[in-house]
């Protein structure tokens, strides 16, 4: 930093000894006065705006709205691994207390709904990042209820970031879907790529981001957009109208069951399991490139739904005889993405093969069928 007289000689210094406790990290914003973190320590002369800073806490308090669901409850136990605190918020419509039983002592849980803004405004007091998970995450549900969709998805997340904004906290990672890119023309598909979603589910997605990227654009709120496509893994509940194919499968094949196989199983999905997902979300909130950034997160390789089925109970030693059923209104044909820029900006790439998270996956639905 330059020094500009002794007022800002003594500010830098004050910034440098603050930082030497190691308490925090600091990564610089896209505007001066902008971007703040949540300076707690009142002692060291430093407020909200005086530097274009935005402060990451190295032991920080995280809010993962949605936490009780299925990915927020594995980001939760990855932060917690690494040292953070983690505060959740969630109203329980399809998020389950039974996914945080083993951290319950471990972290805040508040019963609240991102609609509402005093829940958001006590929430995000004193949080100094926030994972934004909560969402109607069903394509068929919001072709049912497209309004309430776009209440929750849209709506509820401008509100967000407006708390986020007001309470001072330093970033905002906001999740996203692939189904903003609907059914894309070329494949592997990228950040850049028009968005066509095929279901109020994406279009309300698409709008999120938009106000997302508005915030950081205008320098209100650093911020960042991850599009995951399609996530699994343990805790995913079958029986939710938001559960992917692999959960669905998991379930017919350790019951002994006949899969559903909606369409002829040719369609295409890019797999990545859920602890892959946490690092990349843990990654982009301390990425200082990534900052007003669209990313792609995903296994980087198409699998057929067929060749899934097939994998999966030979894994758990059966054959693979689905019922075959009409294909669902909105689903997306193909899925491939492009995972090259996560790659670049993030330092990141998945670890998981598809049949070693499959196998975690079906091995803990032994468990749970073993234990009812």
């Amino acid at each position: 930093m330059t020094m500009r007289g002794t007022a800002q000689g003594d500010k830098n210094e004050s910034i440098a000894r603050f930082f030497s406790e190691g308490r925090f990290r600091m990564t610089r914003g896209r505007r001066t006065g902008a971007i703040g973190g949540n300076w707690r320590d009142k002692g060291n002369g430093l407020h909200q705006g005086d530097i274009g800073l935005c402060i990451i806490a190295g032991m920080g308090l995280f809010l993962v709205t949605g936490g009780a669901g299925f990915i927020g409850s594995h980001l939760a136990e990855h932060l917690l691994n690494a040292g953070h605190r983690v505060r959740i918020l969630d109203n329980l419509s399809t998020g389950r207390r039974q996914n945080l039983a083993h951290l319950s002592k471990k972290v805040e849980f508040l019963l609240g709904d991102i609609r509402r803004q005093t829940d958001l405004g006590t929430a995000t007091k004193g949080s100094d990042g926030v994972f934004h998970l909560a969402a109607i995450a069903s394509v068929q549900r919001s072709i049912r209820y497209p309004l309430l969709t776009h209440e929750v998805n849209a709506t509820g997340t401008l509100r967000l970031l407006q708390a986020a904004r007001r309470t001072g906290v330093a970033r905002v990672v906001v999740i996203s879907t692939a189904a903003v890119y609907g059914d894309a023309p070329s494949l592997p598909v990228q950040e850049d790529s028009l968005p066509a979603p095929l279901s109020p589910y994406g279009t309300s997605k698409a709008a999120a981001e938009e106000y997302a990227l508005m915030f950081s654009r205008l320098g209100w709120l650093q911020t960042v957009v991850i599009r995951p496509f399609n996530i699994y893994g343990p805790r995913q509940d079958p029986g939710s109208p938001y559960s992917g194919v692999i959960s669905r499968f998991v379930e017919s094949a350790v019951r002994g069951r006949d899969p559903a196989l909606y369409g002829d199983g040719s369609q295409t999905r890019d797999f990545l399991f859920v602890a892959d997902l946490c690092r990349a979300l843990a990654q982009a909130m301390e990425e200082e490139k990534a900052e007003g950034q669209i990313l792609n997160v995903a296994g980087g390789r198409e699998t057929s739904i067929a060749t899934l089925g097939e994998v999966l109970f030979r894994l758990q030693g059966r054959a693979f005889a689905p019922s075959i059923h009409p294909a669902r209104s909105g689903d997306i044909r193909h899925s491939l993405a492009s995972i090259a820029k996560a790659e670049t900006i993030l330092g990141w790439r998945p670890q998981t093969p598809l049949e070693q998270g499959l196998r975690q996956t079906l091995h803990w639905m032994r468990r749970e069928e073993e234990g009812e």
